[in-house]
């Protein structure tokens, strides 16, 4: 797939804003806000557009301002693999950022998506001289860590129902929109299929049981949540 992306000049009082909400530097003293705002550059990417592939250098962290971004790997099939589903708010690609290795996964806007690219070797002159910032980031990492554990743990533990719920519940928490009806995540079946590793007939199968008992909704490209105790419960 052609990768394509259109730069955009940066706009200081906006870098900073996104950067205070984003979930690495969220917390961060002010002044340390600031200068690290002063390495963001902003770049717009089309939907479909791949943001950077599986191999690829490690030279930058990135952080989404609006849009969403999936993040998958390949089988040696060249079967894909869904690994994330990320909203603005959120960073990709702080591993190899750090270790300035390639790239370990693929990372594709879902839709049209304007990021906060920061470059490696500026970002780790400034992680040196800012103890609170590395602090932050070995925070983070720590976190996806666990959120990895966690994925290994229900693939090995969990029913297949009890995973859709729960990546459901996860989903509409960090990324959910209110509605009259519930909460509505974006996603797609097949998306939530890849998710997990299972084929979308079976998704479906599970979907249409609990929309019957109203538990939730689903339109294309998206789920509502109707009742997120239920599945919360299904989920434990």
């Amino acid at each position: 797939m052609k990768v394509t992306s259109t730069p955009v000049p940066p706009v200081a009082l906006t870098a900073k804003t996104v950067i205070e909400r984003d979930s690495l530097f969220r917390g961060l003293p002010t002044a340390t806000i600031e200068r690290v705002a002063t390495l963001a550059v902003r770049h717009v990417h089309e939907a479909g557009t791949v943001i950077f592939m599986r191999g690829d250098p490690g030279d930058s962290l990135c952080g989404i301002v609006t849009g969403r971004v999936r993040i998958s790997t390949s089988r040696a099939a060249g079967k894909e693999v869904f690994l994330n589903l990320l909203g603005p708010g959120e960073t990709f690609g702080e591993i190899a950022l750090l270790d300035g290795k390639p790239r370990t996964a693929t990372a594709t806007a879902v839709m049209r998506t304007e990021l906060t690219v920061i470059r490696r070797d500026p970002f780790l002159t400034l992680l040196r001289a800012e103890p609170q910032l590395a602090a932050h980031l070995i925070q983070l990492l720590c976190q996806r860590v666990r959120w990895t554990a966690e994925l290994t743990e229900d693939s090995a533990l969990l029913s297949v129902p009890a995973r859709i719920a729960k990546r459901l519940v996860s989903l509409a928490r960090l990324q959910g929109q209110d509605t009259p009806s519930g909460i509505r995540v974006r996603l797609s079946q097949e998306e939530l299929a890849q998710f997990l590793g299972v084929s979308r007939q079976i998704v479906n199968q599970h979907l249409q049981a609990w929309k019957a008992k109203g538990w939730i909704d689903s339109g294309r490209g998206n789920v509502t949540l109707c009742n997120s105790r239920a599945l919360e419960n299904l989920a434990r």
